[in-house]
């Protein structure tokens, strides 16, 4: 499992799929309740998190996760509209 640019998520099966944005302005942060643009797939679940606690969080849970979607990219794509 790993994480690509600009939404792509590459799961156990080892293919990666450019995936349209699935999070939304509804989906919070499990961490501190911000906008998630992180969703994190575990055996027990589903984490969501916004940029900053996913990259907090990232190299322990790359090792237990069994996907990983990153929509960080979007913050950009927001910042020059």
């Amino acid at each position: 499992m790993s994480q690509g640019e600009n939404g792509t998520v590459r799961g156990e099966t080892g293919t990666v799929d450019t995936l349209e944005p699935q999070l939304t302005a509804a989906d919070r942060c499990d961490s501190c309740g911000a906008q998630a643009y992180i969703r994190v797939v575990v055996n027990s679940g589903e984490l969501l998190f916004c940029a900053h606690h996913g990259k907090k969080y990232q190299e322990k849970l790359s090792e237990i996760a069994h996907s990983w979607h990153d929509e960080s990219a979007r913050l950009l794509e927001d910042q020059r509209a």
